[in-house]
């Protein structure tokens, strides 16, 4: 395989877009500004779903990056419960999952992800499709650490672990529909400029996986709950962030710098100290992620 054609490859497996593998075109602008397009960053048509034809290979190295970014890429760490959290966490990309009257300002994911699983079929555990309201079976951390060992969750971790790829296109999915709310939500005289951001992130493999691993990782940033001091933390509160005009060739860059402004004013504005002294650094850690990747010769099932 040429390395154009690997280019082209990696390009699919970052965004899960569901190129043809037996395109052998090579032209990687070509396929960049085709996917803008379908996703309506150009022409402004809406989103259309867009079929995925990936290799489980493939979809399982998007998996494992993400799973790495959330939780080291520990098995234990797929059904989780934080400290300081009102919540359990739950698959690669740590969904979260309210128990019953709990009502956090964090969105909520794992119900959705559940919902996106139930629609392809997969093979859920038994116990989980009897849950009736649809709640985290455990009101508190103390309770769920009683039974962290238990066979009811070691069923839900093998789950989660056997479905990554699964995940991996659940979070592509929110990633790929959040684009247009996200410029519709920007003030007017902004749209243009967040427009032209997005657009210029996603001609690069490194700019999608930032897209996607962020809006995973911290919202899309229109939520009116997920705010500290009225001030956001999400996709679009960094896109604003970042200078305008930012040139095609820096953007990923000054998405970075901007991510680690936002996230730095987000814990210097939490009440709760930990946001500061433990989760910034980890936060500031995974950001340095986004980058272009260097060596495509290490992505299974690829080579240059």
């Amino acid at each position: 395989m040429n390395r154009a054609l690997g280019l082209l490859y990696l390009m699919a497996t970052l965004v899960l877009s569901g190129c043809n593998s037996e395109n052998s075109s090579g032209n990687t602008e070509a396929v960049t500004d085709a996917l803008a397009e379908d996703i309506g960053l150009i022409s402004g048509k809406p989103f259309r779903d867009i079929s995925l034809a990936l290799k489980p290979a493939q979809l399982d190295w998007v998996g494992q990056k993400i799973f790495q970014n959330e939780c080291a890429g520990k098995y234990e760490c797929l059904v989780h419960w934080n400290e300081s959290e009102a919540f359990p966490s739950l698959g690669i990309g740590h969904f979260i999952w309210y128990p019953s009257g709990v009502n956090g300002r964090f969105t909520e994911s794992f119900p959705a992800l559940y919902q996106y699983m139930e629609q392809r079929q997969r093979n859920i555990p038994e116990w989980l499709r009897e849950l009736d309201p649809f709640h985290a079976p455990w009101p508190d951390r103390e309770t769920f650490l009683q039974v962290a060992d238990s066979p009811q969750v070691a069923e839900l971790r093998e789950f989660l672990a056997g479905s990554q790829g699964i995940q991996a296109e659940f979070i592509f999915r929110r990633a790929k529909e959040s684009l247009v709310k996200v410029v519709e939500a920007a003030p007017q005289a902004r749209q243009g400029d967040v427009q032209a951001k997005l657009r210029a992130l996603i001609q690069t493999p490194g700019g999608v996986y930032a897209l996607m691993d962020y809006v995973n990782f911290k919202g899309e940033g229109l939520s009116p709950n997920e705010r500290y001091n009225d001030e956001g933390w999400g996709l679009l509160q960094v896109l604003l962030a970042m200078p305008e005009a930012t040139a095609a060739s820096n953007v990923l860059p000054q998405f970075r710098k901007a991510a680690a402004q936002v996230l730095t004013r987000r814990a210097a504005n939490a009440d709760n100290p930990v946001e500061r002294e433990r989760w910034l650094a980890g936060w500031l850690k995974r950001l340095d992620t986004y980058k272009e990747p260097v060596d495509m010769g290490s992505v299974t099932g690829m080579s240059s």
